[in-house]
């Protein structure tokens, strides 16, 4: 009987076979970070990290794609390291913000995939891929908060400056907020008119799921700005990250 004799030689090979397809992973992974770890490459921005990882690759559409996966898959790793040590401490989120942050990164994700392709002209793929990178800043907040709150419950609260009314404040903070409100609403006028109520929709869930603070808004206009905004036009803001 040869069915034996083929079982043996298959086990035989399988483990090594499977060495070699791990390591060839291994090495395309370290290929994709240049020998930096995802510490070092998460130490400087995605668009310098895009810059230096075409220059060695080469310029083409390809190495950007790689290098915004690799700068990704950093970013994610980084956060899901969080998510689990706050886990381990019983300081992360309770099931329901999880359920309520679920929601809001849902709506995001639609708006950003109706308003790229309601753009004239329609986002390129690079623009896709910028925004999906960017959207990731979201979920590492959501989490950073949790850590700031565990932080802060075991100091003290910091005085104010003497002379410092908290309404002063609050009307610093709006500034930049208003000035984003107002510059979403020239790009969101440039959409085309059959676009623009289904897209008005879209951004009407981003903000009905967004949390109560003038950090988070202003963070859910500039992002929706980012995508908005056409080729041709000077950033807005910088990246998130």
């Amino acid at each position: 009987m040869k069915v034996p004799a083929l079982m043996a030689a298959f086990l035989l090979i399988s483990p090594a076979a499977y060495v070699q397809t791990k390591s060839t992973q291994e090495k395309t992974v370290d290929s994709d970070r240049l020998g930096f770890s995802c510490a070092q490459i998460l130490a400087i921005s995605s668009a310098d990290w895009v810059v230096k990882f075409t220059k060695e690759k080469g310029s083409a559409s390809d190495a950007t794609f790689r290098a915004i996966a690799g700068y990704g898959s950093c970013y994610d790793g980084r956060t899901s390291h969080l998510a689990k040590a706050l886990s381990e401490k019983h300081k992360g989120p309770s099931a329901a913000a999880r359920k309520q942050f679920a929601n809001f990164d849902q709506a995001v994700k639609d708006f950003t995939d109706l308003a790229l392709a309601s753009t004239n002209p329609p986002a390129d793929s690079v623009k896709k891929a910028y925004a999906a990178l960017y959207e990731k800043h979201f979920r590492y907040d959501f989490y950073l908060g949790f850590e700031q709150k565990a932080a802060l419950a075991t100091t003290a609260p910091p005085a104010s400056p003497s002379g410092e009314h908290p309404a002063d404040k609050t009307a610093k903070e709006l500034d930049p907020l208003t000035k984003a409100k107002n510059h979403f609403g020239e790009l969101f006028g440039m959409l085309p008119d059959e676009k623009i109520h289904e897209v008005h929709a879209a951004f009407g869930k981003v903000l009905a799921a967004t949390e109560e603070n003038n950090e988070t808004k202003l963070a859910v206009y500039r992002y929706a700005i980012f995508v908005l905004e056409p080729p041709s036009a000077q950033p807005y803001s910088p990246p998130p990250f």
